[in-house]
């Protein structure tokens, strides 16, 4: 038992090494292409590996489908891209049956649609109806479709990487809280520094052409996310995710002032599970074999942003979640 136990412990202090040079090499490859945006390419290797869905919020032009299909050929995976519309079907997510002629018979046959993929991107999600984001909801949650009474899995590893645009709001459909909490995060995507812009325009107006290598194949990110399941959590880092996620809570005990005041809701318990599960993720990506308070610290307001509800207060105060976010970081102590 113990030889066994001891060599379980070798291969995940291997498998932690290898994931540590993976992320070496992936952010090179994703380099190549990809000029700036290092935390938010940070954050979708966290997410990735942690096994979790993300949406990027930012203005159009920022390189976010780019950035999302350029991940998805490092990591050799099936992609596929999904243009929301208002006149979107559901069906024309999931797939749909076609009847057929077969041996003399008349059968359905499924034919699947374009979230049958290893990376889905979901781009400008919020200009489709409610009818139709809700075609993702089973896709995300349970990695399968219903169609026709019939259950079909989906290939693993399985992302949502879904784009959404903070200006124009003629047209669009705010996601509902329940599809909201099923992103691991929700990433801001801002605009590049100068030095970063002058670089983008000249490598993007000249004729070469960046070659990717592929890093990881779907079989070794699922072997990786297993591992990440492994990571140990001590009790102090449990107690201070959570804590931090019932303080958004109005009327909790551990609710400051500032969040009885400006929330009209706070963050549930998946907000507690993705901030242990982030901070496992960017430790080993890290090269390190356990998580600390920082590494929650570090992924708290991609995790909370998206579940925190403002009320009138906060509208009338020009109160985003993003500063209760902060606020919260800052009186919240390690315990």
């Amino acid at each position: 038992m113990a030889d066994t136990a001891a060599s379980t412990e070798t291969r995940d202090v291997q498998a932690v090494e290898k994931l540590n040079q993976a992320r070496q090499t992936i952010l090179t490859q994703v380099r190549k292409v990809i000029v700036g945006q290092d935390d938010v390419v940070e954050h979708l290797l966290t997410a990735l590996f942690a096994n979790g869905h993300v949406l990027l919020v930012g203005v159009p032009g920022l390189a976010k489908t780019l950035l999302i299909r350029t991940i998805a050929r490092v990591l050799d995976l099936q992609f596929s891209r999904i243009q929301f519309t208002p006149d979107l079907m559901p069906s024309d997510i999931t797939g749909t049956e076609v009847l057929e002629e077969r041996d003399g018979k008349r059968v359905f046959r499924f034919i699947k649609g374009p979230v049958f993929a290893n990376i889905v991107l979901a781009d400008e999600i919020n200009r489709t109806p409610p009818k139709t984001q809700a075609a993702l909801l089973q896709a995300m949650q349970e990695h399968e479709v219903t169609a026709g009474g019939q259950t079909h899995k989906l290939d693993l590893p399985f992302f949502v990487l879904a784009t959404q645009n903070p200006i124009e709001l003629e047209g669009t459909y705010p996601l509902p809280e329940a599809q909201l909490d099923r992103f691991m995060y929700q990433v801001l995507v801002g605009y590049p520094s100068a030095a970063d812009e002058e670089r983008i325009v000249a490598e993007t107006t000249g004729a070469a052409e960046a070659k990717l290598e592929p890093v990881l194949s779907g079989a070794e990110i699922m072997e990786l996310q297993r591992l990440v399941r492994r990571v140990p959590a001590s009790e102090h880092v449990v107690r201070y995710a959570v804590e931090l996620a019932r303080s958004t809570r109005p009327g909790d005990p551990k609710a400051p002032e500032f969040v009885n005041r400006w929330l009209a809701w706070g963050a549930g318990p998946r907000a507690s599970q993705y901030m242990i599960l982030g901070a496992k993720t960017r430790a080993v990506l890290n090269g390190r074999y356990a998580p600390g308070v920082d590494d929650v610290r570090a992924v708290a307001p991609a995790v909370l942003r998206h579940r925190l509800v403002t009320n009138f207060n906060a509208e009338a105060d020009g109160v985003k979640p993003d500063r209760i976010v902060s606020d919260l970081l800052t009186q919240t102590k390690e315990t």
